[in-house]
């Protein structure tokens, strides 16, 4: 026998041959098949499930032609759950009752007597519209859950530099405009999409985020566009892309600058067109998305049409945003000490460090390489092994990387030191790319998780 489609229907109807005529012409479709001669006993039936189509008679009493316990019945289940599809069994003709279901929330009607034919396409797409909400749904909470994490951090600095960042967010965010945001590796690029998004018109919905230097190139369609159940091999099931999960929310794509070349016709179309076809659909689904997307190319390589198209660069950065590296703000290092100092005292339960006023000036002095994110990482580092004693400069293992050479030879053959040799690759590796962890991980032959680890050991 083969598996079946659905999980479980439900059928709601007075008339027993009715129910029995549903009951065996669904049968080969979902796996469970539950039938009720009236509605409250249908949701007694069904008081902890939620039926992947819903079939409900208009009218239950004897005489009753004007579904007043039909439209009752269906607010009840759409109560229950809001996203419950239902599909409304309606006498021969009965068009305005058939309308004025589907206007308060019915998915689509059948007309008794119905054609069998008519009946399983009715249900089989009914059905396959509750499995999308479910996709759609779960992907959506997967989303809230990573844009509003515990702790979140905040975004911080009163230099003119980031007053100047905070003055564009408060014009952008709430307008639908789409944002490109500027910036080094570290700098808060996502900080500033979250707080775009926060202030927006679609805060109460979904904000989902893509790292595109991270999707494979042979997953990219499937990942943004979604796929329907057997496009390729291993596509057991529909899958919602990311595009389509995201709408009526924002859509933030990290790393856009290191979408290859050839992929970035199908992004600039789909968000032209507002609409998506998934992997083996033929039909386009539309899509109501607010784009932000991050890149740390300066904006030379940008505009290097031989790395990315004009035409989407245009359609990305109606408002362009350009995050300060944390060297070209450096009166907000105290403040962004003292923030996460205090953060990782509390999250460590440890009383937070005292730091001296000279320990303080050679902080602020300090280049920063990586910005904010590294400095995060030394204060968290320098919490978790602080005595309870004033912290010193090497509690933030900086000495050793305050102004930099840029390093042009490999290291010295007469020194074998494994640390030393990883440390000087990586710094090699990170100025050739001009800290583009993505490039400089390929480069070193590392993962973009592993060069950061590296690069945390190492106190770059």
């Amino acid at each position: 026998m083969s598996a079946k489609q659905f999980d479980l229907a439900l059928v709601v109807d007075d008339d027993p041959d009715i129910l029995l005529a549903a009951r065996l012409l669904l049968r080969d479709l979902f796996s469970e098949v539950i039938v009720a001669e009236q509605p409250d006993e249908a949701l007694a039936k069904t008081a902890n499930r939620n039926p992947d189509v819903i079939l409900l008679d208009a009218n239950f009493a004897r005489g009753a032609t004007n579904a007043a316990e039909g439209f009752e019945a269906l607010a009840r289940f759409l109560e229950r759950d809001p996203e419950a599809v239902v599909v409304m069994i309606t006498a021969h003709g009965g068009v305005q009752i058939a309308v004025e279901a589907m206007k308060r929330g019915a998915t689509d009607f059948v007309s008794k007597p119905w054609s069998n034919e008519r009946l399983l396409a009715t249900v089989r797409t009914a059905a396959a519209l509750r499995q999308s909400r479910k996709a759609v749904t779960t992907e959506r909470q997967k989303a809230v859950a990573i844009a509003s994490p515990a702790g979140e951090t905040p975004l911080l600095g009163s230099s003119p530099a980031m007053k100047r960042v905070m003055q564009l967010i408060e014009r952008a965010a709430p307008t639908d405009a789409n944002v490109l945001i500027l910036g080094e590796n570290g700098t808060g690029k996502e900080l500033v999409a979250r707080e775009l998004h926060r202030r927006s018109r679609r805060a109460e919905r979904v904000m989902l985020s893509v790292d595109l230097g991270a999707v494979a190139e042979t997953l990219f369609d499937s990942e943004l566009f979604g796929h329907v159940k057997g496009a390729f091999t291993d596509a057991r099931a529909d899958r919602v892309g990311r595009l389509q999960a995201a709408d009526g929310g924002t859509l933030f794509l990290d790393e856009i600058g290191n979408l290859p070349l050839h992929l970035q016709p199908k992004l600039l179309t789909a968000l032209e067109q507002r609409r998506v076809t998934p992997v083996g659909a033929n039909k386009p689904v539309p899509i109501d998305v607010r784009v932000i997307a991050a890149t740390n190319l300066a904006p030379a390589a940008l505009s290097d049409e031989g790395r990315f198209r004009p035409d989407l660069l245009f359609r990305l950065n109606t408002v362009e945003i350009e995050l300060p590296p944390l060297r070209q703000r450096r009166e907000d290092i105290p403040l962004l000490l003292e923030h996460y100092l205090g953060t990782y005292a509390r999250k460590y339960d440890k009383p937070v460090p005292p730091l001296d006023r000279d320990v303080l000036a050679a902080l602020t002095d300090y280049d920063w390489p990586g910005n904010v994110r590294a400095l995060r990482h030394a204060a968290e580092r320098a919490v978790i092994l602080s005595d309870g004693g004033p912290l010193t400069v090497d509690d933030f293992s900086i000495r050793r990387a305050h102004h930099i050479p840029v390093v042009t030879a490999a290291p010295e053959a007469s020194d074998l030191n494994l640390e030393r040799a990883e440390r000087q690759m990586i710094e090699r590796a990170l100025q050739k790319h001009s800290y583009n962890i993505s490039l400089a991980a390929n480069e070193l032959g590392l993962t973009r998780a592993s060069l950061y680890r590296r690069m945390e050991k190492h106190g770059l």
